[in-house]
């Protein structure tokens, strides 16, 4: 069964494969690991962002397959890695099924294994547990860029791997809007772990822009 994933596991693809909401909720408290000849980073997820496909209008899928977006066509268990801005890469975690878009933005995590390197990555960064606080300070931390879309986070052998960890209550998960989109701005799609220092906070911008 899917629900079936013991904390500390590697996840499953089936784990993944279901709605991007669901996914969100899942992936709260679970381990994101990325291994490089520089070492290992870890860091628990404690803020994510929910985007489906052709039915959002802020997903980067709205309009249709294109190479950019490919990754997030599944299957699920792969990681979709974009560049925003001109400046940042952002990081997300495809889910639902072959053919049918959507995907999971990872927006903070608490460093939990090799917060030396974290701090190298990303030097400007707050300490006091905020280190990976934001999705393109996290894919800073965790060394992740355009090299890294496509990868299988199910895969033992890849050095991005995604596990399972403790159960989050749901008295302990917030959920708002999502940030940084103009379209379906006001959707409560953004989840996070309540009382964590790395989750973001948020400002509502009259500049924001559809995420593309």
């Amino acid at each position: 069964m899917t629900d079936e994933v013991a904390a500390g596991q590697l996840v499953r693809r089936e784990w993944l494969a279901i709605d991007p909401v669901d996914l969100a909720l899942r992936l709260l408290g679970c381990e994101l690991e990325s291994r490089s000849d520089e070492g290992t980073v870890r860091v628990r997820l404690v803020e994510v962002e929910a985007y489906r496909g052709l039915d959002d209008p802020a997903s980067h899928c709205y309009r249709g397959r294109t190479p950019r977006n490919e990754v997030m066509w599944g299957p699920a268990g792969h990681l979709y890695v974009y560049f925003v801005y001109g400046m940042h890469f952002c990081a997300n975690v495809v889910g639902l099924t072959d053919g049918e878009p959507g995907a999971v933005l990872l927006r903070a995590g608490e460093v939990v294994e090799g917060q030396e390197l974290a701090r190298s990555r990303r030097p400007t960064a707050r300490g006091g547990g905020q280190v990976a606080k934001g999705p393109a300070v996290l894919t800073s931390v965790l060394g992740l860029d355009r090299v890294h879309n496509g990868l299988d986070l199910t895969d033992p052998d890849s050095p991005v791997r995604l596990f399972a960890g403790e159960p989050v209550g749901a008295e302990s998960i917030r959920s708002g809007p999502r940030v940084g989109v103009a379209a379906a701005r006001d959707v409560p799609w953004r989840f996070w772990i309540a009382g964590s220092p790395a989750v973001s906070t948020y400002r509502r911008n009259a500049r924001t822009r559809v995420r593309s």
